[in-house]
């Protein structure tokens, strides 16, 4: 059955760690609930009430026009392989930016991604598993590389126009900053 506890504990560190997929939810006051799966090497345990993730330029970006509102995050994880669970992880979340004095020393804890667009902080104050029993199991291949290779073409100049272009508003219209 499922538990609720006030920090990450090792035992659950080590399986979110060797997690290959997460999941964000985040919502504003109004509007839509965005859900989106997170890959590649982009999540780090800090600590047993901190998370940051590093999230890298894409088709939206939901999350950072949510938590201009609402600091409100859950991460969810789920075993793929061996033992059955299903791992929640609830807080207050917030946005790094690469102008962001913390950037270099967080960023450098990832390997560099030509997309990377922002680092996500999430101090964590509800941890929560269940069974995960209905939870089909899946086989790793491999990561994919058309995102980075989109990126890498794309150049640094390219990424930040497509970002002003593209990432600037939500899509319930909230200008994101």
């Amino acid at each position: 059955m499922g538990q609720r506890f006030t920090e990450i504990k090792d035992s659950l560190r080590e399986f979110i760690e060797a997690q290959k997929i997460f999941f964000v939810a985040t919502a504003a006051a109004d509007g839509r609930v965005n859900v989106s799966p997170k890959g590649m090497d982009s999540l780090r345990v800090m600590d047993r009430n901190r998370v940051v993730w590093l999230n890298v330029t894409g088709s939206g970006n939901e999350t950072a026009a949510h938590l201009q509102e609402l600091p409100r995050m859950t991460l969810m994880f789920c075993a793929f392989t061996g033992s059955a669970l299903i791992l929640r992880v609830y807080g207050s979340a917030r946005v790094i930016t690469p102008t962001s004095s913390e950037w270099p020393e967080l960023y450098a804890l990832f390997p560099p991604n030509p997309g990377a667009r922002q680092l996500f902080e999430l101090k964590v104050d509800l941890v929560q598993t269940s069974c995960g029993q209905a939870v089909p199991f899946f086989d790793y291949v491999s990561e994919r590389e058309e995102l980075n290779e989109w990126a890498a073409k794309k150049g640094e100049a390219g990424i930040k126009q497509y970002q002003l272009d593209r990432n600037a508003v939500s899509i319930d219209g909230k200008v994101i900053n």
